[in-house]
């Protein structure tokens, strides 16, 4: 598979810069870099984006996590290797992700369970992580950017 072009935020200037600075700002809210990695880990998955999956299993294995809980995210209500908070990140993930699959997109219950594990910064961050993590899914997905290629 040939990507359809290059990536948009590469092509328009000043794009990627803004992109990484949301991120940049999100990484300062106050949510554990591990449980963000899971977060970016999941949400590529669901939206199927090859790039984000390679690059963000490689960027969690590197900051320390293991083998079992990066194979096992995509079952994380199934398995006993995710702490409580991390599972209310990754509840909400899904559920912003999956913003047309409900009548009430992200319902008050998984709200409520994030909002137990996180203060509001880290709430704010936690919620800038994922859209720009769909951000660049979609832009990767749309174009057919392909795993590898970013070195």
């Amino acid at each position: 598979m040939q990507s359809r072009m290059k990536n948009p935020a590469m092509v328009i200037p000043d794009a990627m810069q803004a992109i990484l600075a949301l991120d940049k700002a999100a990484k300062q809210g106050q949510v554990p870099a591990s449980t963000l990695e899971l977060v970016h880990l999941r949400v590529s998955q669901i939206n199927g984006c090859g790039p984000c999956v390679d690059m963000g299993a490689r960027a969690a294995k590197k900051a320390g996590e293991t083998d079992k809980r990066l194979f096992a995210v995509a079952a994380w209500r199934e398995t006993p290797y995710f702490t409580d908070a991390e599972r209310a990140a990754l509840a909400l993930a899904e559920a912003a992700t999956r913003l047309a699959d409900r009548s009430d997109p992200v319902p008050d219950e998984v709200w409520q369970l994030a909002a137990k594990h996180y203060e509001e910064e880290a709430l704010a961050a936690l919620v800038l992580s994922i859209a720009t993590t769909n951000l660049f899914n979609r832009l990767n997905v749309t174009t057919r950017q392909q795993a590898g290629s970013w070195g």
